[in-house]
């Protein structure tokens, strides 16, 4: 079983917005390389002209990856993606498990059985089946531990605009009472 977790590559513009810089994607995609693991594609930023006033970052992939790294420790908000391989799954789930944020995970397996139960298992609050970054309309999306709170997409959203108050009201007339 092949498993990922934090990042995404099919996103490479980071929104100024969210208060990204322009060093925190290449940042990590250094400590990568530094901690050893190894860099299958990307990791430069788009040279393009027309691209220049954007956050560009091509879509980078990094095998080798152990626990230890902050590549696999810490969420990447950038088109970095952590690959990362285990043969024993309970020893994988722990190890998992350990890391603070829990956004979302991508499991990559054939068999079904293991795919339900590595979902179950894990701690992050969206999870993929072979496959990354689909939401769908109305699905609830948010993480667990350090990822947030609260969940977005969904009703839940909504009502985290709202305050909830509960008012009593005893209609009874108390005696001498005008």
């Amino acid at each position: 079983m092949l498993y990922s977790c934090l990042g995404d590559v099919k996103w490479s513009q980071l929104h100024p917005r969210r208060g990204l810089s322009r060093s925190v994607p290449t940042a990590y995609i250094e400590a990568g390389k530094e901690e050893g693991a190894r860099l299958l594609t990307g990791g430069k930023r788009l040279s393009d002209p027309h691209l220049a006033k954007g956050f560009y970052v091509e879509p980078t992939v990094f095998a080798d990856v152990t626990m230890d790294m902050r590549i696999a420790k810490e969420e990447i908000f950038g088109p970095v993606l952590s690959v990362l391989e285990w043969s024993d799954e309970d020893n994988m789930l722990a190890q998992v498990n350990q890391v603070e944020y829990g956004l979302t995970c991508s499991i990559w397996t054939n068999d079904l059985v293991t795919a339900h139960r590595a979902a179950a298992a894990v701690e992050a609050g969206f999870v993929w089946i072979n496959e990354v970054s689909k939401h769908f309309l109305g699905a609830p999306f948010g993480g667990y531990k350090q990822s947030g709170t609260g969940r977005e997409e969904g009703i839940e959203e909504l009502l985290s605009f709202t305050r909830e108050k509960n008012i009593r009201i005893n209609l009874k007339r108390r005696a001498g009472a005008h």
